[in-house]
């Protein structure tokens, strides 16, 4: 059995405004009130952060930015900081989302930077890591999530490394409603650990995996009943309360 407590992190995209982010977040808020068993995050626009943060007062859900720039301050129009996010109560932070790799051009070097800023910021990091359809058709999934796995964790220590989240998102699942078996997953989950392990030693067993690309609470639980799957990054699924909620209840 492991003692990794599970996470479930609703990823809401450009979606809601800040008066829609606060009613989601109440309904959320309310129905996992007696939730303790798994560790649950809401990652709304940059605009909503404040007024999220203050409706989550009180309550054991933790608030997550969508992306972070690696510099703390400067002339960079339109990026945010680990600082600015910590000003506004952030604990967590996801880098390399697939979107932002393929529509912003987000490369390795610029996940591994990012990810040292959050560490440095004491933010959680989420690191995210994934596949598209033609490497998964070529057979070098493992490759590709093993290469962006070791860019990301360039320098970063062991006990650095005991301090993030990894969430493996197959591009192909992302919004399209396809989802990988749980057999698929778990053995891209097994590979990942693996690595981990073989940089970090016993630090690896510690490490929270989560699997993104097209949760729904039809399918959540028989992928996070996999040995080495540790909870879920949601997309669409965390845009209503109840579907949120049962995907955080089957984690637990």
């Amino acid at each position: 059995m492991t003692s990794r407590r599970p996470m479930v992190v609703g990823n809401w995209k450009l979606h809601k405004t800040t008066a829609e982010a606060a009613q989601l977040v109440r309904a959320i808020k309310g129905k996992l009130a007696g939730a303790r068993d798994t560790e649950v995050g809401v990652a709304p626009v940059f605009t909503a952060l404040e007024t999220v943060g203050k409706a989550l007062e009180g309550s054991n859900i933790r608030l997550c930015g969508q992306d972070v720039h690696f510099e703390d301050q400067g002339a960079f129009t339109g990026e945010v900081s680990a600082p600015l996010l910590s000003d506004v109560a952030c604990s967590m932070c996801i880098v390399g989302h697939s979107e932002r790799r393929q529509l912003f051009g987000e490369t390795d070097e610029t996940v591994r930077k990012k990810l040292g800023a959050l560490l440095s910021h004491e933010l959680t990091p989420i690191v995210c890591i994934g596949e598209t359809l033609e490497q998964r058709e070529a057979g070098k999934a493992l490759d590709v999530v093993r290469g962006q796995l070791d860019a990301a964790y360039q320098g970063v220590s062991a006990e650095q490394a005991a301090a993030t989240v990894i969430a493996y998102e197959p591009v192909w699942a992302i919004g399209t409603g396809r989802t990988a078996s749980p057999g698929d997953a778990q053995e891209v989950h097994e590979a990942i650990r693996a690595r981990l392990r073989e940089t970090y030693g016993a630090v690896a067993d510690g490490v929270r995996l989560l699997y993104g690309g097209s949760v729904k609470p039809n399918n959540a639980a028989d992928l996070m009943a996999q040995g080495d799957i540790d909870g879920a990054l949601v997309g669409g699924a965390s845009l209503e309360a109840d579907s949120f909620v049962a995907i955080a209840e089957a984690a637990g």
